[in-house]
């Protein structure tokens, strides 16, 4: 087994098609299949399951492409260091932002890092936190904004502010047409549109619905922030979302917005990382730019319903020792 393989074979996984990770790699098929069945003779297990619908892991491949992410990753990072130089802010950084979230870091972010440190290449990726969660297990990230208040296993959380919900669309007579907020007992029964079953946020309402014995009325699962907040504007149905979800919108687009109250419904979001290995200075120097970013949007206004937790930067300095 070598670094060769181990790069094969996780691009393989990345792309789940050998003929996809063959162009990429620029590699001829026949030759990355040979470099597979060597690496599975070697090791004495199956790696990868190929089927008409592509390829998968096997149980043992999935252990192996965890390894290997990681063991890629710190060959990245030796040759980096040995060119630039120890301790230099250099190298790949892989975030992972929530879809709601990217609309107000990743473009800043993009820019800061340029700015300040050009020797970094970012790799952003946008999705569910649940997906996220699965990346940054993996080794497949460095850094995640996640929603959660606490570190979990393999995972240290570093806890940067708690995020409100609002009710976007138009609720009826009910509540006044002016009101900058509304009562979840004034949700029961009301049509909402949300995210599917898995997604963090959903789990969060049919709980909080659920304790406050407030009927909630989910009459279609969308997995795309642009529909949900286009039916809210509609008027067909309404949607619950964080203030970042709507942060970049024109105000012509933008649906009728109130937090909701009595109770708040409020989610803690931390920046995340894995806990088994070394933190680069590049990491270490990207995530005191994502810390620094939200604080400034958080000043300025840019970010309603957000409350900072105490002394972020200083917590992210300690935990870099």
């Amino acid at each position: 087994m070598d670094v060769r393989q181990l790069r094969y074979f996780v691009s393989i996984v990345d792309y789940g098609s050998l003929g996809k990770a063959a162009e990429k790699l620029f590699v001829a098929q026949p030759s990355l299949s040979q470099q597979m069945a060597r690496l599975e003779e070697d090791l004495g297990v199956p790696l990868l399951l190929r089927s008409n619908h592509g390829v998968t892991p096997t149980p043992a491949g999935e252990a192996l492409y965890r390894h290997a992410r990681l063991v890629l990753r710190q060959m990245e990072q030796l040759k980096q260091e040995v060119v630039k130089g120890g301790g230099a802010e250099s190298g790949t950084v892989a975030v992972g932002l929530p879809t709601t979230m990217a609309s107000v870091l990743a473009v800043p972010l993009f820019e800061r890092v340029q700015d300040k440190y050009p020797g970094i290449r970012l790799q952003l990726f946008e999705s569910m936190s649940g997906y996220l969660n699965e990346l940054l297990a993996n080794g497949r990230l460095d850094l995640a904004m996640l929603f959660r208040g606490s570190d979990t296993p393999g995972i240290t959380a570093l806890p940067l502010f708690d995020e409100a919900l609002y009710v976007l669309g138009e609720l009826g007579a009910e509540v006044p047409p002016r009101a900058t907020t509304c009562a979840l007992a004034k949700l029961g029964g009301v049509k909402l549109v949300a995210p599917g079953v898995l997604n963090g946020l959903r789990l969060l309402l049919e709980r909080t619905f659920s304790r406050e014995n407030v009927d909630l009325n989910i009459i279609a699962d969308i997995d795309s922030l642009p529909t949900l907040i286009s039916i809210a504007h509609s008027g067909r149905a309404c949607t619950i979302l964080p203030g970042s979800a709507v942060a970049q919108l024109d105000a012509a687009r933008l649906p009728r917005m109130r937090r909701i109250v009595e109770p708040a419904i409020v989610r803690p979001v931390s920046i995340c990382w894995p806990n088994g290995l070394p933190v680069h200075a590049a990491t270490v120097a990207v995530r005191e730019t994502i810390v620094a970013l939200i604080k400034e949007q958080i000043t300025k206004g840019a970010w309603k319903g957000v409350t900072l937790r105490t002394a972020p930067a200083a917590a992210v300095d300690a935990s870099s020792d």
